[in-house]
């Protein structure tokens, strides 16, 4: 292993490919710390760079002795997380919740894409490859939320779950963390939307019907692309795009509000599937539809940036381009009202499309609103019962 400045490892210089003149050395340099294909199969980053906040940087490198070959590939673990609370607060104005749960920290989907990955960093982990096979699971996270449910200062408002990191990602199949919240959330009468992008999510079909009958559920699919091959490069471990509709169609067959979201759309990548991904959502059962541009905070752009040089090199440059026409010549622009849209010509048009595509459809004619009507604080152990 070898040390070396922590900001030139994390952050390697870029530049577009036809600047490089021939002969010269890469203008790549982070794809020579990628880590080896065959450690990281199945993944979706190609790169374990350090966190932000860490104050050194460690790269494999071949000393001659080809002790490379002896590295394990990357597996998946989880450890505890044992936070005190698990809803979380937030007064932003560009989403339409201000409280939300997460079941896991990190994402085994390892969707190379995902603006949660910069939160690794906060553990002191990669938000590369780290992101994707070093996980946390809240196994308490039931007994916490009915506690918080049960304050006597909490006023019900829509929990949103997967709007950070999955949670019903695979491990959530033996954990049955999710279960258990939705379990707490339909005894208190408490109203719940989910965000995921796995077929999994069908399991809780029974808990999820049984709410949404007392207009209590509603479940957004994210569907990014409806090609296998693309799907399989970008998102490598979240459900194949056919078992996303088939998710949607079941849902709805149960009468749960099911929304597709087109999520993200990458220019000159996948957003010429914007109206195909709305039109088979539709006839699978989905009444709603939503889209967000391609976000790049932090170190989700490097890793971007690495994933689109080994899979579409050619379309490096184009894709660069238009992400910054629509992000005021940035690569990322993080203004409220704008980041989850973008700005430009380019970003109007892909609005334009995604309305009327929507209008022709007939979606987005009704929007499901949930009630708190029926909540019911939780009894807190001890508590003595109300005779009135």
């Amino acid at each position: 292993m070898s040390r070396a400045s922590s900001h030139a490892l994390k952050h390697p210089p870029v530049t577009a490919p036809s600047d490089n003149p021939a002969g010269a050395p890469t203008p790549f340099p982070e794809l020579a710390v990628a880590i080896e294909r065959e450690r990281r199969r199945g993944r979706g980053a190609q790169s374990n760079a350090s966190g932000r906040y860490e104050a050194e940087a460690r790269v494999a490198f071949d000393d001659g002795w080809q002790s490379l070959e002896d590295l394990p590939p990357f597996s998946t673990s989880v450890a505890l997380d044992t936070s005190r609370k698990v809803i979380s607060r937030n007064d932003s104005p560009d989403i339409g919740f201000d409280r939300s749960i997460n079941p896991y920290r990190g994402c085994e989907h390892g969707c190379v894409y995902c603006f949660a990955r910069p939160t690794h960093a906060y553990l002191g982990l990669s938000p590369g490859l780290d992101f994707e096979s070093k996980l946390f699971a809240k196994p308490d996270a039931p007994a916490l939320l009915e506690k918080e449910l049960a304050a006597p200062d909490y006023e019900a408002r829509m929990i949103a779950i997967g709007t950070n990191t999955d949670p019903y990602q695979p491990i959530e199949r033996e954990r049955k963390i999710m279960r258990g919240i939705l379990e707490v959330l339909e005894r208190a009468g408490h109203p719940v939307g989910i965000v995921t992008k796995s077929a999994l999510v069908t399991r809780d079909i029974d808990i999820l019907a049984r709410m949404a009958k007392r207009n209590l559920a509603k479940v957004a699919l994210s569907v990014t692309t409806l090609d296998p091959k693309l799907a399989r490069s970008m998102e490598p471990r979240a459900s194949t795009p056919p078992k996303r509709l088939e998710a949607i169609k079941r849902l709805a067959d149960a009468g749960i509000p099911a929304t597709v979201m087109v999520a993200p759309v990458i220019p000159a990548l996948n957003d010429s599937e914007i109206e195909r991904i709305l039109d088979a959502a539709v006839h699978a059962g989905a009444r709603e539809a939503s889209y967000v541009l391609l976000r790049l905070p932090l170190e989700v752009r490097d890793l971007f940036r690495e994933w689109l040089m080994a899979n579409y090199p050619d379309r490096y440059r184009h894709v660069f381009t238009l992400i910054r026409d629509m992000r005021g010549g940035r690569d990322y622009d993080s203004q409220w009202g704008t980041r989850m849209k973008g700005t430009g010509p380019m970003a109007w048009m892909i609005g334009r499309r995604f309305e009327i595509a929507c209008e022709k459809l007939g979606l987005n004619k009704r929007r499901t609103k949930l009630t708190t009507d029926h909540f019911a604080k939780p009894k807190r152990s001890g508590q003595q019962l109300s005779l009135f």
